[in-house]
């Protein structure tokens, strides 16, 4: 929405309004839902007058938010009527007097129940507490089992709130883009909304990577001709052939998104010039009568092949065995005119619909009552009831437990008896046990695949048949979890462990309040994050379970040690201000850091300094960012000291996800210390090569090595080396020299 819409006069603004909601309409009249106009415009009314005088952050009519969100729900997800209204009045309960007793009486029983659910999970899937977004995660969930509408209109309230990003302040930003890409991103790929999962991918990094989006963007628009060319030269052939075989169909270049290559880059360390799958060519067929739709795959692939020569490795058939979301095509990887090779996805319109649309697609084409179409969804929805039924997930792991189902590549196996089961890449015959059954999973002692004894770590490719074996000697191990990829077998696995130690964590919890009794400490998540960093632990559950099983003593720390490090648990905790009624005091802190005066802004840029009289950041160990990187953010931590992430750590994409009031926009500045960083050297091997790279780094450059490892095999070679570094101009500087070096091929820094 441009600016100069918020200064319209009252008449223009009404117009406004009227001229959107009649878009949104006119797109449902050419859908093929049946019409129900009336019921429509009824809770557009309702909306508006209930958010009248109401406007958005940029300022904006409120009501603009849910008009944008239904016409999302019924153009990209194919939603009808009922999912429209729910859509414009998805906010009222939330932000007005109305409640949902007044929504049913004016719009019916469903609307309300779709409404109230959505009300349930406002806010967002995260809030301030771990345990709360937890909590609002299973109750998202929760309702998808009840009406799959609540989870797509969530997905629609998301996207819209995604495009309307650039309003916010740039800590809530990285916050909104981190939970984006950590859960609803898959969750839309899980669905099936492909169109919506690429368009979430792209905008959160548009938003964590604000740069490195402009610069791939500006390369593809570079390349569109180049490309575009390419495309036809390939192309041309192949729509000689279809027309030939009179199909009616459409022939297109799908381009690949701007995160994905980034993604590409980033995991094969390669620039953009050697990302060569930047398209792919997608063949959308309407079916001819009396022909299959899988006939006409197959007769479509014999065509292709006969033209091009295909990849054997790189053929997938997802029509015979489809995705667990309910994705039907026919891959095929062909070798172009210009020797590259290019992806070719063909799908009917059918397939392409669902294919993009997911599963409100399936309603479309629905078969005999509550056929097959939904089928996919409700065997996902038993994937994760485990999940959902497990009364005390630790929020951590339960959010990644869930990523992990939601974002899995999968394998297809089978049982003795040909049973299909799908499983996420990587699992293990142990995995299998628990998909089959709780108590299977549990007595587990080894496997047969393809009728080869082995042990219950075995990993699985797809194709193999799968037989377990048990034994009711056999007792579920906590090493167990090491090996486990699937969420059902690890929280299976998780809830069994704990049915076993839950008597020792009953005690320790007894030994644990008597303690915090004895000493006037009032408990809350201070304390708590205290008392979990002196043992070492990560969850209450753990710390309860050492107590209780003897593996560790409260008594250890109320013993005074002279020595500074060992300072009573008691003592350490009252000097914090957690005692006697829990008054908190300052924290102290450490002395390398100089603390911000007063409570820190989040909704400002922090300055980062680093020099002789000042130190207000710690850099963090996971992912070790330099001065210089544009990629990064702050994160308070429990002590309220700033520690610097870059965007792309896997720390910081739980750090966004799941503490986001915590997430602050940082700008490098009076920085005058050395840093580490890592650079890794390729080339072709040749004598005395190391020498000069040593001496153009240490003496020409005058920078530090502080580490090097260096391995030749055969012609060639690559070097890690660990530099110090002021800012990452320097790093820059060293690659650009090293690369002059005759026989180096990369030079590039390591993250």
């Amino acid at each position: 929405m441009d600016k100069k819409t918020y200064s319209l006069t009252p008449e223009q603004e009404e117009q406004l309004l009227e001229n959107e909601f009649r878009d949104l309409l006119s797109g449902y009249m050419a859908s093929n839902h049946r019409k129900k106009v009336e019921i429509i415009e009824r809770a557009f009314a309702f909306a508006k007058s209930a958010h009248k005088g109401v406007r958005r952050r940029s300022g904006e009519p409120y009501i603009l938010h849910p008009i944008a969100v239904a016409k999302i729900a019924s153009r990209e997800i194919g939603l009808g009527s009922t999912s429209i209204c729910a859509a414009l009045l998805h906010d009222v309960v939330e932000d007005t007097e109305f409640t949902v007793g007044d929504i049913e009486q004016h719009f019916g029983k469903k609307i309300a129940e779709i409404v109230e659910g959505l009300t349930k999970i406002s806010g967002g899937i995260f809030g301030d507490k771990a345990s709360a977004q937890a909590e609002n995660f299973r109750k998202l969930l929760l309702t998808m089992s009840k009406d799959i509408r609540v989870v797509l209109l969530k997905m629609a309230d998301r996207l819209h709130n995604m495009r309307t990003l650039g309003s916010m302040a740039p800590n809530k930003q990285y916050k909104i883009a981190g939970e984006t890409l950590y859960i609803y991103a898959p969750l839309a790929h899980r669905l099936g909304l492909f169109a919506i999962k690429t368009e979430l991918e792209d905008l959160s990094f548009k938003y964590e990577h604000p740069r490195e989006y402009d610069r791939i963007s500006a390369l593809l628009k570079g390349s569109e001709e180049d490309r575009a060319m390419g495309y036809n030269n390939f192309a041309a052939p192949i729509r000689e052939r279809l027309d030939a075989m009179g199909l009616h169909y459409e022939a297109k270049a799908r381009l690949k998104s701007v995160y994905s290559i980034w993604r590409k880059m980033e995991t094969k360390h390669i620039p953009f010039e050697e990302v060569y799958d930047l398209y792919a060519m997608r063949i959308i067929f309407d079916c001819p009568e009396g022909v299959g739709e899988k006939e006409m795959c197959y007769r479509i692939y014999a065509a292709l092949t006969d033209l091009y020569r295909p990849h054997p490795e790189r053929i997938r058939d997802w029509i015979a065995v489809p995705k667990a979301n309910g994705y039907q095509a026919l891959h095929v990887t062909l070798m172009g005119p210009d020797g590259n090779w290019i992806e070719v996805q063909i799908r009917s319109r059918r397939m392409d619909e669902i294919a993009e649309k997911g599963f409100a697609a399936h309603w479309k084409y629905k078969i005999g009552g509550e056929g097959e179409e939904e089928s996919e969804l409700t065997v996902w929805l038993r994937t994760i009831k485990d999940i959902l039924d497990d009364p005390n997930p630790n929020a951590i792991d339960f959010l990644d437990t869930l990523k992990l189902n939601l974002f899995a590549s999968e394998i297809v196996v089978f049982t003795p008896k040909g049973e299909l089961l799908t499983l996420a890449a990587g699992a293990t015959v142990l995995d299998v046990a628990y998909t089959l059954h709780s108590e299977i999973g549990n007595h587990c002692i080894a496997g047969k695949v393809n009728h080869k004894l082995v042990p219950l770590s075995q990993k699985l490719n797809s194709g193999d048949q799968v037989e377990v074996l048990t034994s009711q000697s056999q007792t579920p191990k906590p090493e167990w979890m090491t090996f486990l990829s699937t969420a059902k077998a690890k929280t299976r696995l998780r809830k069994e462990l704990r049915r076993e130690q839950q008597p020792f964590i009953d005690k320790g919890k007894k030994i644990f309040e008597h303690f915090l009794e004895e000493n006037s400490i009032t408990l809350n998540n201070d304390v708590m994050t205290k008392i979990l960093g002196t043992y070492h632990v990560t969850s209450r559950e753990e710390l309860f379970l050492r107590l209780g099983n003897g593996e560790a003593s409260i008594d250890d720390y109320l013993n005074v040690n002279t020595s500074s490090s060992a300072r009573s648990l008691v003592s350490r905790l009252l000097r914090l201000g957690f005692g006697g009624g829990g008054k908190k005091k300052e924290a102290a802190k450490p002395k390398p850091l100089t603390p911000p005066a007063g409570k820190i802004n989040t909704k400002e840029t922090y300055i980062l300094r680093f020099n002789d009289t000042e130190r207000n950041f710690k850099l963090s160990d996971c992912c070790r960012p330099i001065p210089g990187d544009d990629d990064v953010m702050g994160f308070i931590n429990d002590d309220g000291i700033v520690e610097i992430h870059s965007l792309t750590c896997p720390r910081a994409q739980v750090l966004k996800a799941s503490y986001g009031p915590r997430i602050l926009a940082v700008k490098w500045e009076s920085v005058t210390e050395k840093f580490l960083a890592k650079v890794r050297i390729e080339g072709i091997d040749r004598h005395g090569i190391l020498q000069e790279l040593t001496r153009l780094i240490s003496t020409a450059l005058d920078i530090d090595i502080r580490s090097m490892n260096i391995q030749a095999h055969e012609e060639v070679f690559s070097c890690d080396l660990t530099v110090k570094v002021r800012t990452t101009d320097d790093v820059d500087a060293l690659c650009s020299k090293v690369m002059k070096i005759k026989g180096v091929k990369r030079a590039d820094r390591l993250r």
